[in-house]
């Protein structure tokens, strides 16, 4: 291990050597250039000399090619010849083949281990980026966010937050009441655009076991960096999703590794390739927060490297943090691409013995115009640099030879099983299932009421009926005894009746 990454030979004779210092990696860098001008190849050796001094590093493999980062190179390559040659040229004596250590990661688990967060993780800011939510559905996501915080709901994936969207649907009138109107268009158009991730397979990236950033800072059994690679020629089919995703995992590192001052080397460094997506049509509050990480990152120890074709693609204010720089060859066509040419060079130290702006223009592929922070942290002079060979595999390796590499990993088997523990989905579906039962349960208390209010009062009209039935009855028979009782009495008290009663008293008496 030494104390500087060798990053090629300069000068007028390429015999200058153009080299990093440790201890200022962590003050970030730029990688920049067209397509064609060997910005991979500058990507897979800087991964090497980190990891080769300690240093883990992650990186995005957009094109497939840096897998070769796992396996030596070979005397057999084509290239090998032009390797040896260039290695003399600018005297790198210590040039050989190697592979290094290596862990793969895949957003959908196919090309590597599962990389996971929680909706909760992400947060409500990079959700929307990834979601191009307008601001007032921004807004509802925040409410969304607010209220499961305050329920104990746990946003864990997708099913969570639509759940909770739902809810949020249904009871707008209550929580509008404290956090502002709730427009179901918002809450639907969220749900849409959800609907549009999850088929895009950014489902796969929200659930448990999350990622365990110790995972991505490593260090082999020999005491070099693991070099994480994240599997990104599918993720570049939806760049939202590879900018935030990358955008994610730096704002974590930033909110949980501790405050380490100025260590002798980083503690990590993150490549950050095809960085003008994270850029491209970013609200501010985002390109803020970009800047804020930047800014304060390197003091946890982390060196960040934005890699993309033209240094106008990174804003003004994160382009002047990045100390350590190396510009491979820009096309200028344009009088828009002769501009951002001009003030690509402007941004360096110059050199008496040639013209930046030009040397930017001329450099072949393999060359670059360098500049690499010195002594207290002070930008070196620009020069015109041929990039040292590559000691891995150039391009990628086989399915099988990735398989075996996945198979050894040190990680192996802890991302492979999903977990599906109880949160807002879960939460929220058993409180409307018990809700839906006590109503079910309630409707059918009420039908049962109004079958027995039913039948008694059919039970009170068959009574009444049977009593009115009755009186009647007795009413007439009741009438027919008054009659005789009254045509007896009229009888008797007529002269017939006079004769009968003393014919009966008379009787009486003469026996007596």
């Amino acid at each position: 291990m030494t104390d500087t990454i060798f990053i090629g030979g300069g000068g007028p004779d390429y015999a200058t050597p153009q080299q990093l210092l440790l201890k200022y990696a962590n003050r970030h860098g730029l990688v920049a250039g067209a397509t064609g001008t060997g910005k991979t190849v500058t990507l897979q050796i800087m991964a090497e000399s980190f990891s080769a001094n300690g240093v883990p590093v992650f990186l995005a493999d957009v094109k497939g090619d840096l897998s070769g980062l796992a396996r030596a190179g070979s005397p057999d390559a084509k290239l090998h010849d032009a390797f040896t040659k260039r290695a003399a040229t600018i005297g790198f004596a210590d040039y050989t083949y190697d592979a290094f250590p290596v862990t793969f990661w895949d957003i959908f688990g196919e090309q590597g281990h599962p990389v996971r967060t929680t909706v909760s993780e992400m947060g409500p800011l990079l959700l929307a980026r990834l979601l191009e939510l307008s601001e007032a559905q921004e807004g509802i996501l925040n409410i969304a966010f607010r209220v499961a915080d305050e329920e104990g709901l746990a946003l864990l994936d997708l099913k969570d937050l639509q759940s909770m969207l739902v809810w949020l649907g249904e009871n707008r009138e209550t929580v509008s009441l404290r956090y502002g109107n709730i427009a179901t268009a918002s809450v639907g158009a969220i749900q849409r655009q959800l609907l549009v991730l999850e088929n895009q397979g950014g489902a796969q990236f929200f659930g448990e076991p999350a990622l365990d950033l110790s995972d991505i800072m490593r260090t082999d059994i020999d005491g070099r960096g693991r070099i994480n690679i994240l599997a990104a020629d599918k993720l570049m089919s939806s760049p939202r999703l590879y900018a935030t995703s990358l955008l994610w995992l730096l704002s974590e590192l930033f909110e949980e590794l501790p405050e380490v001052g100025d260590p002798d080397k980083p503690k990590l460094v993150f490549f950050f390739d095809e960085a003008h997506l994270l850029f491209e049509d970013a609200p501010k509050a985002l390109v803020d927060k970009v800047e804020q990480v930047a800014r304060l990152i390197r003091s946890k120890g982390v060196g960040v490297y934005f890699v993309t074709q033209n240094p106008d693609d990174v804003p003004e204010d994160i382009l002047g943090q990045l100390g350590n720089r190396v510009q491979h060859a820009l096309r200028a066509f344009t009088p828009k691409d002769q501009k951002a040419l001009r003030q690509a060079s402007e941004t360096y130290r110059a050199n008496p013995r040639f013209s930046t702006e030009q040397a930017i223009r001329e450099v072949g592929t393999g060359e670059a115009v360098t500049s690499m922070l010195e002594a207290k942290g002070a930008p070196g002079i620009v020069e015109r640099t041929l990039i040292r060979p590559p000691s891995s595999q150039l391009g990628p390796i086989t399915p099988s030879e990735r398989r075996d590499v996945q198979n050894a990993s040190p990680v192996a088997g802890k991302y492979d099983k999903l977990m599906d523990r109880e949160s807002a989905h879960e939460i929220l579906t058993k409180r409307a299932g018990d809700a839906a039962r006590q109503a079910e349960e309630a409707e059918r208390a009420e039908a049962e009421a109004e079958e027995q209010e039913r039948e008694y009062k059919q039970a009170r009209r068959y009574e009444a009926d049977r009593v009115g039935r009755s009186t009647s009855r007795s009413t007439r028979s009741d009438g027919v005894g008054d009659k005789i009782t009254k045509m007896v009495v009229r009888e008797l008290t007529g002269t017939t009746g006079r004769r009968i009663v003393r014919g009966i008293l008379g009787g009486l008496f003469k026996a007596k």
